[in-house]
């Protein structure tokens, strides 16, 4: 039975993970997926990676072909969610902002630096039309520091995913003033370059048992009040969730890669370029 460590953000998206794991169809294969949740994100994914604290992570597009960039030893090995990540801006229920554009020069909540959070408030400047050098952060770890940060006043204003978000919304304890769609694939899966040398044949497996489950998830029956079950959802912001999420089974194309790559550039997120075999790794 080979071990593999394999991290990803306890939301929705990961439950066909839990899902293979539960049917035993990793098992059957001879392979022992330990799945561990990352409620901090990228930036936390990026240095298990780095430091062998996990061998496979799904992460965030942006966030990982940055870290690859900085030295990251690992590859890009498939898209997982082709469709873009809706990034909901929040800020405090009680606070003064009520318009994006009352945000400018405000202090925004992030989970790391290198994070999610961090990079796509970064996409949202630019396309305010606001000086990316006054953006300030707050790190707050985990979506409950967003809430406590928030509250008292320490950060503006927080960016996640809107519908993981949405309760605190339904609560009274954010309040939504925008979205911001990720300009590129939302996840992709990532392995560390030691174990994928070591292990191709594992990792080709893992991907083809993962895909059929996401090829098939929207027919799995009651999927929808499953989801809503699980991650305290309402039952109608899964099923609108359900409609834009896009799996895929395939890799990025170094096309495709070149203009992420380039936009990354052009927002001042990355510095320097690399090249596509030196990010993507065909299977």
């Amino acid at each position: 039975m080979k071990t593999v460590k394999i991290v990803g953000v306890p939301e929705h998206f990961n439950l066909p993970w839990q899902i293979c794991i539960e049917n035993g169809e990793f098992e059957a294969e001879n392979i022992d997926l330990q799945w561990k949740n990352i409620p901090e994100g990228t930036g936390k994914m990026c240095q298990m990676l780095r430091d062998g604290g996990a061998d496979i992570a799904v992460i965030l597009t942006e966030g990982i072909i940055k870290d690859i960039i900085a030295g990251n030893p690992s590859k890009i090995v498939q898209i997982y969610v082709q469709s873009p990540l809706i990034w909901g801006i929040h800020v405090a229920a009680k606070s003064d902002f009520h318009t994006i554009k009352d945000l400018e020069n405000k202090k925004v909540a992030i989970s790391r630096l290198g994070s999610g959070s961090q990079l796509m408030a970064y996409v949202n400047a630019h396309e305010q039309g606001w000086e990316t050098d006054n953006l300030q952060f707050e790190i707050i770890n985990t979506i409950d520091g967003a809430v406590e940060a928030l509250t008292n006043g320490n950060a503006d204003y927080f960016m996640w995913e809107r519908f993981m978000t949405k309760p605190l919304v339904d609560q009274g304890i954010f309040r939504r003033v925008g979205d911001c769609p990720s300009p590129w694939p939302s996840f992709v899966i990532t392995v560390r370059d030691e174990f994928l040398k070591k292990n191709p044949k594992i990792v080709q497996k893992i991907l083809e048992i993962i895909n059929t489950t996401t090829h098939n998830f929207t027919q799995i029956p009651d999927i929808d009040q499953t989801l809503a079950d699980i991650f305290n959802q309402k039952l109608e912001d899964i099923q609108e969730w359900l409609k834009l999420t896009q799996w895929s089974q395939k890799n990025l194309t170094e096309k495709a890669f070149i203009k992420i790559q380039n936009q990354l550039f052009d927002l001042g997120i990355i510095d320097k370029k690399s090249t596509f075999v030196e990010t993507v790794k065909a299977m």
